[in-house]
C-alpha cells in the first residue's frame, strides 16, 4: 500500500494512547502515511482491513489480546513488527535515538524513506531563478577577511531535502569579506554534487568546493562534504578523509560534521539546520550549544520539509529561528557585534 504522494502506508496498533501518537508523529517526519491508528480491539472490529505496507504493533501485555496475531495474520501479507519501545519524551537525547531505532526498523522492510533533491530539483534553482537580490554592504564596524586567510570561525551548514533552495538563498544574501568559513553538509545523492556545486556558487560571494585533502578552510569558503566518507580536521586545522563511512544511514551524517568540525573549532564552530526529513543534527547540536557554540534552524513555513530543524529545535538548544534571508541578516549582525565587543576591549585595555 502506498500513500497518495506513493510513500509507503503503515498502521499503527497500540493499547497506549501516546505510543500511537508518537509513532505517528515519527511515521510522518520519514515520510510516511498512517493507514491505520488504534487500539486492538478497534482494528478487531474495523469495517475491511486496512491497506498498509507495514504493521507496528506495541502492546503493554500481549498475553492481554490473545487474538491480534492470529487476525494480523490472516488479513495481512504485509510484514509486523511487535515490540516498538515505548517512546521517550520528546525533545531528549533518548528520543531522538528512539526515533533512529524506529527508522532503522522501518527502512529495513520498505528500503530508504529519506526524500532528497534530485539534479532535476537542483537545476530548477537555476532555471527559474529570480535575479539574485544585491547583496548587503559590509557593515563599516567588520574588517574585511584578507583574501585567502585561513578561517577562525566556521559555521556548519545542515540541510536534506529543499535544502539547496534555503542554502542558496542563505549565501545570496551574505556581503562578501565577512571573516567566516563555512561546512556544507547536504544529504544529497553523490552523483548531484557537481550540479548542486555550479548552481549554488553561482550568484553569491561564497563558492562551493569539495573537501581536499590536507586543505584549510578559508574565509569565504562553503566547503562540501563528501557524501562518501566521513572527513576530520587534523591538529593543524587540515582537512583528512578518514577512509570510512559516515556512520548512521544518510551521508554526509549532520551529526558526525558537527561533531569533527567543533573537535578542532570547539566554541569557534557553529551550526545552521537548514529544511530537511528526519532528524539528524538533533544529537550533536545540543552538545555544541554546552561548548558555547550557536545553534540556529530554519522556521518551518519557508522550509520544503521541516522535519530536521523541528527536530534539532525540539532539544531546547535554538538561540535563533528565521527564513533564510533573515538568517543571513541575523549572521551579518551578529559578526557586527563581535567585532565592536573585540574593538571594545582593545580599546579598555591600551
Amino acid at each position: 500500500m502506498t500513500g497518495h504522494d506513493g510513500r509507503p502506508g503503515i498502521g499503527i496498533v497500540s493499547d497506549v494512547v501516546l505510543q500511537r501518537h508518537r509513532l505517528q508523529v515519527a511515521a510522518g517526519k520519514f515520510g510516511l502515511e498512517v493507514s491505520f491508528s488504534g487500539g486492538p480491539d478497534r482494528l478487531m472490529d474495523y469495517p475491511g482491513f486496512p491497506d498498509a505496507a507495514l504493521w507496528l504493533v506495541t502492546l503493554e501485555d500481549e498475553a492481554d489480546h490473545p487474538a491480534l496475531f492470529e487476525h494480523l495474520l490472516e488479513h495481512t501479507d504485509a510484514p509486523v513488527l511487535f515490540g516498538m519501545d515505548q517512546a521517550p519524551k520528546p525533545g531528549t537525547k533518548d528520543y531522538v535515538r528512539w526515533e533512529r531505532r524506529l527508522l532503522n526498523k522501518l527502512e529495513k522492510q520498505l528500503g530508504h524513506l529519506e526524500k532528497l533533491d534530485s539534479a532535476n530539483d537542483i537545476e530548477e534553482l537555476e532555471v527559474h531563478a529570480r535575479p539574485s537580490p544585491e547583496a548587503p554592504q559590509l557593515p563599516q564596524w567588520i574588517t574585511p577577511a584578507a583574501p585567502g586567510s585561513v578561517a577562525e570561525e566556521i559555521w556548519v551548514l545542515g540541510a536534506s531535502l529543499g535544502g539547496p533552495a534555503a542554502v542558496k538563498t542563505f549565501l545570496d544574501h551574505l556581503p562578501a569579506g565577512l571573516p567566516v568559513g563555512f561546512v556544507y553538509a547536504q544529504h544529497i545523492d553523490d552523483n548531484f554534487t557537481g550540479v548542486l556545486t555550479r548552481v549554488l556558487g553561482r550568484h553569491a560571494h561564497y563558492q562551493l568546493k569539495r573537501a581536499e585533502e590536507g586543505y584549510k578552510v578559508r574565509n569565504g569558503d562553503v566547503v562540501l562534504m563528501p557524501v562518501e566518507q566521513e572527513w576530520s580536521f587534523a591538529d593543524d586545522g587540515r582537512l583528512t578523509a578518514t577512509g570510512k563511512p559516515w556512520p548512521g544511514p544518510y551521508g554526509p551524517s549532520i551529526d558526525q560534521v558537527l561533531l569533527n568540525v567543533a573537535d578542532h573549532f570547539r566554541e569557534h564552530c557553529h551550526a545552521i539546520l537548514f529544511s530537511g526529513m528526519g532528524n539528524d543534527g538533533a544529537i550533536a547540536a545540543p552538545l555544541l550549544k554546552k561548548r558555547g557554540s550557536r545553534i540556529w534552524v530554519q522556521d518551518s513555513a519557508s522550509c520544503g520539509n521541516s522535519s530536521m530543524p523541528e527536530s534539532v529545535a525540539a532539544t531546547g538548544c535554538t538561540s535563533f529561528c528565521g527564513t533564510p534571508d533573515q538568517l543571513a541578516g541575523e549572521l551579518i549582525k551578529t559578526i557586527e557585534n563581535h567585532c565592536l565587543l573585540k574593538g571594545r576591549q582593545k580599546r579598555d585595555s591600551a
